[in-house]
C-alpha cells in the first residue's frame, strides 16, 4: 500500500456523529451522582405513592423486618427453625466457652454472647440462615488487641470493661456504616486478602490451643508461630500432661472424623453439629468419675450461673481507655462486618433471596450496641454455625431466638455441670472448628487466576502466621489498597487490529489473527482517565507509537501516520486527563501523525466539548467506531477482506 492511500479522506458510510448528550443542570447531575453513590440500590422506592400511615408502617417493618416476614409464619416454618435452633445451640455451647477464652474472658462471657445479641438480630436481620455469636477469629483478634493494653490475669475487671468498650463501638462503627450507606467500604478487603487472613488466623488459633491441648502451664503471650513453638519444645520435658493430651487426642479424632461424616453425606449434617456437645458431656464425665483434675488435668471449674448482668456501668465514656476502645472497636468491628456480610450473602444466593448489605450493617451495630450494654463481647455470623443452620432446614432467624432460649436454659440451671470440663476438649473442639477456615482450594484457584492476589493472599497469611494478628490484617488491608491503585495508575492499554472478513478490531495479543493496518496504529485505553493515570497513558501512548515506528523503519515500510485511540472502556475523564489530550495531540503534532479518537462515551464526549478539545482535534476527528476511523485514514485496506 502506498503512502497516498493513506491520506485523509471524509467517512462514506455512517450517517451518525459521536452524539453529545444534552447538558443537565449541575444540582439534577449532583444529585444523580449522590443518589448513585449512596442510594444504588433504591431503598426508598417502596415509599413512592404510598399513604403517610403506610409508609410509617414500611418505615418500621424496614428497621423490624420480622414484623413483614412474621406475619405469613406459620406451623411448618416453625417446624424447621426448631429442628436448626436446638442443632445450632448444641453446637454454640461448647464453642462460646472456647471462644471466650481465645477472648481471655471468663467462660460464662462467650454464652451471654449467644443470648442477647442473637435476640436483637432475629428482630432486625435481613438474612433468614445466618447463626449468630461468637467466632473464633474475632475473639482471637479481641483477646490479643485487648491483652497489648491490659493484662486480663493481673486486672480483670479493667481488661473486661475495655471488651465491653471495645464491643460498644465496634457496634457503632456497624451501624453508622449502615445508616450513613457506606457499605462498600468492606469491599477493600479482597476475598484473596480474606482467605488469607482467615487461613493464617486458623493456623494462629490452632496453635494458640496447644497449651490447653498439651496441659502447659507457662505459655507464651505472643501469637507468632516461633514464639508457640519455642514455648511448646521448651515445655516438653516437665511441662506436658500425657494424661492431658490423651484426653485432647482422643476426643479431636473424635470430632474430626464426625466431620468427615457429615462432609461425606449431608443427611448427617447432624452428626458434626452435637459432636461437640457429646464430647463435653462424655469428657466431663470421665474426669469427674477418674478425678482426672488432680492428676494435673486442667478443667473449666467454675462458670457463674445467671443471665447477663447489665454493664452500661463498666463502659469508658471518658478516660485514658475511651480512645483505646474506640479504636479496637473499629478494628473488631469490620472484620466482624466483613464475615458476617459474607455469610450472609454466601446462603442468601444458595436459597435465591436479597439481603441489604447496609441494613446488615444496622441489625449487626444494633445487636452489638445492646451486647456491650449486657456483659457480652462482639458478636457476628458464624460460618460453621450458619452452615449447620442451613443444612438444618431453617426457614427464618427464629431459629436464632431457639438458640437464644437454649442458651439461657443453659445459664440458668445446666452451667454449673460443665465445672468439671476438661480444657483440653475445648482446645479440641476449637481446633476442629478453625480447620475449615484453611481453604486450599481457594488458595490454589486464586494462583490460577491472578498472581497478584495470591501475593495478597499469602502476605495476610504469613503477617498473622508469623508476626500477629494485627499485622496480618494490616498487611491484608494494605496489599488490597495497593492492588487497586495499581490497577488505577497503571491502566492496559492494548494494540487493536482487524479480525479477518470482519469490520471488528480487537487485541492482537488475544487474536493473533487480527491484522494490523499499515500507518495506523489502533491503541484501547481500558481505564477512564484521571489524574492519577493520565500521564502513564500519555506515555504509554506515545512509547506504543515509538515501538511501532522504529519495526517499521526496520523493515523498509511507511512509518505511523494516524494514532486512533479507541475510548469504549474510557468511562470517564477528569481536567488532568483533558490536558493529557492536549499534550498528546502537540507531541503527535510535532511527530507529523494525526490524533484519531473512537467512541468516547457520553460522559467523556460532554467533557471533550466543554474544555474545547473537541474543537482543537477537530470534530472530523471523533468517530463512532473504529471501522469507520479506519475507513476514513485507510480506506484502500478498509475496502479488503
Amino acid at each position: 500500500m502506498d503512502t497516498q492511500s493513506l491520506s485523509y479522506s471524509h467517512p462514506r458510510t455512517s450517517p451518525y456523529k459521536v452524539g453529545v448528550p444534552p447538558k443537565q443542570k449541575f444540582w439534577k447531575e449532583f444529585a444523580t451522582s449522590l443518589k448513585e453513590t449512596f442510594l444504588s440500590d433504591d431503598p426508598l422506592r417502596p415509599f413512592k405513592d404510598q399513604t403517610v400511615p403506610r409508609k410509617f408502617i414500611l418505615g418500621v417493618q424496614a428497621v423490624f423486618p420480622i414484623l413483614e416476614w412474621g406475619r405469613n409464619y406459620n406451623l411448618s416454618k416453625f417446624k424447621g427453625d426448631l429442628i436448626a435452633g436446638l442443632t445450632i445451640a448444641s453446637l454454640c455451647i461448647p464453642q462460646d466457652i472456647g471462644y471466650a477464652k481465645l477472648a481471655n474472658l471468663a467462660p460464662q462471657y462467650g454464652l451471654y454472647s449467644s443470648f442477647v445479641p442473637p435476640l436483637v438480630y432475629a428482630l432486625m436481620g435481613s438474612s433468614r440462615d445466618i447463626a449468630i455469636g461468637p467466632v473464633a477469629v474475632v475473639s482471637l483478634l479481641l483477646g490479643t488487641l485487648l491483652r497489648d493494653e491490659i493484662d486480663p490475669v493481673k486486672n480483670p475487671f479493667e481488661y473486661r470493661r475495655l471488651a465491653f468498650t471495645a464491643t460498644f463501638f465496634a457496634g457503632i462503627t456497624q451501624a453508622a456504616l449502615g445508616i450513613l450507606r457506606l457499605g462498600f467500604l468492606i469491599d477493600f478487603l479482597s476475598h484473596a486478602a480474606i482467605v488469607g487472613f482467615m487461613g493464617g488466623a486458623a493456623i494462629t488459633i490452632a496453635l494458640q490451643q496447644l497449651k490447653g491441648f498439651l496441659g502447659i502451664k507457662k505459655f507464651t503471650k505472643n501469637t507468632d508461630i516461633i514464639s508457640v513453638l519455642q514455648s511448646v519444645f521448651s515445655s516438653a520435658r516437665h511441662g506436658w500432661n500425657w494424661l492431658t493430651i490423651l484426653i485432647g487426642a482422643a476426643f479431636l479424632v473424635f470430632l474430626l472424623v464426625a466431620k468427615y461424616i457429615g462432609k461425606r453425606n449431608r443427611k448427617f449434617f447432624w452428626v458434626p453439629a452435637i459432636a461437640p456437645l457429646i464430647s463435653v458431656i462424655l469428657s466431663t464425665f470421665l474426669v469427674y468419675i477418674t478425678h482426672a483434675d488432680k492428676k494435673g488435668v486442667d478443667i473449666v471449674k467454675h462458670i457463674e450461673k445467671g443471665i447477663n448482668h447489665p454493664s452500661v456501668g463498666d463502659i469508658y465514656f471518658t478516660g485514658d481507655y475511651l480512645l483505646k476502645g474506640v479504636r479496637i472497636g473499629i478494628v473488631a468491628g469490620m472484620v466482624a462486618l466483613t464475615e458476617a456480610v459474607a455469610i450472609g450473602r454466601t446462603f442468601a444466593a444458595m436459597k435465591d433471596y436479597q439481603i441489604d448489605g447496609n441494613k446488615e450493617m444496622v441489625a449487626l451495630g444494633a445487636m452489638n450496641i445492646a451486647g456491650s450494654l449486657t456483659s457480652c463481647y462482639v458478636a457476628t455470623g458464624s460460618f460453621s454455625r450458619s452452615a449447620v443452620n442451613f443444612m438444618a432446614g431453617c426457614q427464618t432467624a427464629v431459629s436464632n431466638i431457639i438458640m437464644s432460649v437454649v442458651v439461657l436454659l443453659t445459664l440458668l440451671f445446666i452451667t454449673p455441670l460443665f465445672e468439671y470440663t476438661p480444657n483440653a476438649i475445648l482446645s479440641s473442639i476449637i481446633i476442629s472448628a478453625v480447620i475449615g477456615l484453611i481453604d486450599f482450594d481457594a488458595a490454589i484457584l486464586i494462583w490460577k487466576i491472578d498472581k497478584f492476589d495470591f501475593v495478597a493472599c499469602m502476605g495476610a497469611f504469613f503477617g498473622v502466621v508469623f508476626v500477629s494478628v494485627e499485622i496480618g490484617l494490616l498487611i491484608a488491608v494494605s496489599i488490597s489498597f495497593a492492588k487497586l491503585l495499581l490497577q488505577v495508575t497503571r491502566p492496559r492499554t492494548a494494540l487493536l487490529g482487524k479480525i479477518p472478513r470482519t469490520n471488528v478490531y480487537r487485541n492482537i495479543q488475544q487474536y493473533p489473527e487480527a491484522t494490523k493496518v499499515p500507518g495506523v496504529l489502533i491503541i484501547r485505553v481500558d481505564s477512564a482517565i484521571y489524574f492519577s493515570n493520565s500521564n502513564y497513558i500519555r506515555e504509554r501512548l506515545l512509547r506504543w507509537l515509538t515501538d511501532e515506528d522504529e519495526k517499521l523503519q526496520s523493515g523498509g515500510l511507511p512509518r505511523i501516520q494516524f494514532l486512533v485511540v479507541e475510548m469504549s472502556p474510557v468511562t470517564d475523564i477528569d481536567t488532568s486527563g483533558i490536558h493529557t489530550l492536549e499534550e498528546l495531540f502537540k507531541s503527535l503534532e510535532k511527530r507529523h501523525v494525526q490524533l484519531i479518537l473512537a467512541n468516547p462515551g457520553p460522559v467523556v464526549m460532554h467533557k471533550l466539548h466543554a474544555s474545547k478539545f473537541a474543537n482543537l482535534i477537530g470534530e472530523d476527528k471523533i468517530f463512532l467506531t473504529v471501522a469507520e476511523a479506519i475507513e476514513t485514514c485507510s480506506p484502500k485496506f478498509a475496502e479488503e477482506d
